[in-house]
């Protein structure tokens, strides 16, 4: 999705825990579970959580199992 900011674009940065969880098709507990652990690359801002999208690829590329 983008933004609008004074008549220009800009591409989202984050994704919100629920956005993170539907673009992984995983439930909304477990997109939590996984936000809420150690080595998850977050950013707590107040009570929210929002997640870096690129910091989430690099993630799931550290997680991935190579065959």
């Amino acid at each position: 999705k983008e933004v609008g900011i004074m008549n220009s674009t800009v591409d989202r940065l984050t994704y919100t825990v629920e956005e993170m969880g539907k673009a992984l098709g995983i439930s909304r507990v477990k997109a939590y579970e996984i936000a809420n652990s150690k080595d998850f690359p977050k950013i707590r801002i107040g009570k929210r959580i929002v997640i870096p999208i690129d910091s989430l690829y690099k993630w799931l590329e550290s997680k991935s199992i190579s065959a």
